[in-house]
């Protein structure tokens, strides 16, 4: 492995005078052991981005586009947030090698505006999280068996994971990735968001957890992690929304994943993701995408799912829904086998404020005839081998 003083780092991974980034293997080990040891970078050092999988030219980046003329309107607001987290960086396989020291780079902008809006509001959020009573952050200290609600209701479909390697993607604070090696998994977590992580990082020391978080975007993850290492791929509750491709999702999953290893999704219902905040007539109607669009869903909420009474400023986030069958037909087209798919007349979260009622465990379910709306749904898959 190349030990390489930090302050040498922006001159190790300079951009090269003949127009493309530096990609040499030790300058990739260079970056995979930035992000599996959480080192932290100086403030002033300008990491540049690296190719994946060899040298990648300029050409190769996704240039900053027209701005969203939505962007000049009034967005929508809504109230319906998730629980977990991560936003994708360009449809370029570059991986952004420190996020966190990342600049700007041959006159382009450092990151896509969705990347940017999405990391800012929940590094924010990370905080207000952890201590509010919705997360138990408290329990997990308190009682060395406790497990989140997440976690406690997948139980009965997840079955026995002692002893399996396994990365929770997208891990936000790190409530269910210690749940998880609380059952015994060897946990790893991987989120986009500092913040998010360093509240996952104090969780899992004060708790006495072994889990190892790792700084990186989601579609970054089979390149900062070992390829094919993984018995369960977890991931869940408002992780997909913020991704602008299922494909490139389930791209990544199939690369992470060992043979015969399996994905574990429980995520909000795609019929859910398209109502609109509650209406004064009790209505459900379908008025947003129910299926992957180009362009993002631009939203401006200064809320967040749990209770808090910190006032956010960062308030705007780009979103995606995708189809059932979108999400489906990915894994398929990977090669993975469906083995599970269950709907769910119940979410983790107040999703129609106004309509919901609690029935345990966390969950909140529809008043008025829930049978009518597939609130969640798990989905199972497992790799060839």
């Amino acid at each position: 492995m190349l030990h390489v003083d930090l302050g040498t780092l922006e001159q190790r991974l300079a951009l090269r005078t003949d127009g493309e980034w530096g990609s040499q293997p030790a300058e990739r080990d260079l970056v995979v052991r930035l992000h599996r040891t959480g080192e932290d970078v100086p403030d002033g050092v300008v990491v540049r981005l690296t190719g994946g999988r060899g040298t990648a030219s300029t050409r190769d980046l996704v240039p900053p586009g027209d701005t969203d003329p939505r962007l000049d309107e009034e967005p929508a607001r809504r109230t319906r947030r998730n629980r977990h987290l991560d936003a994708p960086r360009a449809s370029s396989r570059l991986s952004a090698s420190v996020i966190s020291a990342c600049g700007s780079v041959a006159g382009m902008s450092e990151e896509p505006e969705h990347v940017r809006l999405n990391r800012a509001q929940w590094d924010e959020r990370a905080p207000a999280h952890a201590a509010s009573p919705d997360y138990d952050v408290a329990r997990f200290h308190e009682d060395p068996t406790f497990l989140s609600g997440v976690v406690r209701f997948d139980l009965p479909r997840l079955g026995d994971v002692a002893g399996l390697r396994g990365v929770h993607l997208q891990c936000h604070i790190g409530t269910d990735t210690v749940s998880l090696a609380r059952l015994g998994a060897r946990m790893t977590g991987l989120d986009f968001s500092g913040a998010s992580l360093d509240e996952a990082r104090a969780l899992a020391r004060a708790t006495g957890t072994d889990v190892d978080f790792v700084r990186a975007d989601v579609h970054d993850a089979a390149d900062v992690l070992p390829e094919h290492a993984y018995d369960l791929v977890y991931t869940g509750i408002g992780a997909l929304c913020w991704l602008p491709s299922v494909a490139r999702w389930a791209e990544v999953v199939a690369r992470l994943l060992a043979p015969g290893g399996r994905l574990f999704l429980r995520e909000g219902h795609p019929v859910l993701w398209a109502l609109p905040d509650p209406r004064p007539d009790g209505l459900l109607t379908l008025e947003l995408p129910y299926v992957e669009t180009a362009d993002p869903m631009v939203w401006d909420d200064g809320g967040t799912y749990v209770e808090t009474d910190h006032v956010f400023t960062s308030t705007t986030t780009h979103e995606w829904n995708h189809g059932l069958g979108e999400i489906v037909t990915a894994l398929l087209h990977q090669g993975l086998r469906i083995t599970g798919l269950v709907e769910h007349d119940s979410v983790p979260w107040d999703a129609l404020p106004g309509q919901m009622e609690p029935v345990g465990g966390g969950e909140m379910r529809l008043v008025d005839r829930p049978e009518r709306l597939p609130h969640s749904y798990t989905l199972q898959a497992v790799a060839p081998g």
